[in-house]
C-alpha cells in the first residue's frame, strides 16, 4: 500500500488522533475498508509483559463466534486411525512421515497445522520451516492433540491464534469488513476476553496498554482500553 495514495489519504483523514470506543472504531472500519476486495479486520494490542520470560510468553487461540471469513487449509500429521479421523473431520492434507518429507521438500500449501503427540518427534524436524511462518504445532494453542476431529473442525470454522511478539505486541485477524458491525464486535470482544484471561500472574502494572483495529489497507484506529480491561 502506498502511504501517499489518494485512497489512503482520503480514509486516513476520517480517523482522528484520539481513542475511540469499540463501537465507534468498528463504524470507522466500514468507512476505511474501501479497497476493491473484502478486507480483513485486524486487532493489535500492546501488553505489559516481557516476552523474554517464559512465564510471560502469552500464547493461545480463541474460537471466534463468526469465524474468520476465509477458507483455511488444514494439514494434519497423524497416523492410521487418527489420520482417517482427520480426513473425516475435513482436513485438507493428511500424512505422517511422508508429509514431513514433502514439507521438507518445499510443500507449503496450507494455512494451519495440527499434529498428534506421537508425530512430534518427526514434525520437530520442520521447526525451521514452520516456525518462522507461525505454523509449528504447539500444545499451548491446542494444535498438538489426539482430539483431531474437534481441533480440525474448530480451525476450519474460524479460530484465531495469537502469540505475543518481542515488543509486547499481540495481533490477529478477527474477520472481514463485510461481516458488518455486530459480527465484528462479537469477534473482537471474544478476542479481547481471551487475551485478558491469558494474563500471566507475574505481569505487573497495566496489562492491556493499548489497542488498535484496522482493515487490511486502512489506517489503525485507536480504541479506548478502559472498558476492554474490564471484559
Amino acid at each position: 500500500m502506498a502511504s501517499g495514495s489518494k485512497r489512503y489519504k482520503a480514509v486516513r483523514a476520517k480517523v482522528q488522533p484520539k481513542a475511540y470506543s469499540m463501537d465507534e472504531a468498528i463504524k470507522l472500519l466500514s468507512q476505511t475498508g474501501t479497497a476493491k476486495f473484502d478486507e480483513t479486520v485486524e486487532i493489535c494490542m500492546m501488553l505489559g509483559v516481557d516476552p523474554k520470560k517464559a512465564d510471560q510468553n502469552v500464547r493461545g487461540s480463541v474460537e471466534l463466534p463468526h469465524g474468520l471469513g476465509k477458507t483455511v487449509k488444514v494439514a494434519v500429521f497423524a497416523k492410521a486411525e487418527k489420520g482417517k479421523e482427520a480426513t473425516e473431520a475435513g482436513a485438507d492434507i493428511v500424512g505422517a512421515e511422508d508429509l514431513v518429507e514433502k514439507v521438507l521438500g518445499g510443500f507449503m500449501e496450507f494455512d494451519a497445522v495440527v499434529a498428534t503427540p506421537d508425530m512430534m518427534g518427526q514434525v520437530g524436524k520442520l521447526g525451521k520451516v514452520l516456525g518462522p511462518r507461525g505454523l509449528m504445532p504447539s500444545p499451548k494453542v491446542g494444535t498438538v492433540t489426539f482430539d483431531i476431529a474437534k481441533t480440525v473442525k474448530a480451525i476450519k470454522a474460524g479460530r484465531a491464534n495469537y502469540q505475543v511478539e518481542k515488543a509486547g505486541l499481540v495481533q490477529a485477524p478477527i474477520g472481514k469488513v463485510s461481516f458488518g458491525a455486530d459480527k465484528i464486535r462479537e469477534n473482537a470482544l471474544a478476542f479481547v476476553q481471551a487475551i485478558n484471561k491469558a494474563k500471566p500472574s507475574t505481569s505487573k502494572g497495566i496489562y492491556l496498554q493499548s489497542c488498535y483495529m484496522s482493515a487490511t489497507m486502512g489506517p489503525g484506529v485507536k480504541i479506548d482500553c478502559e472498558a476492554l480491561r474490564a471484559l
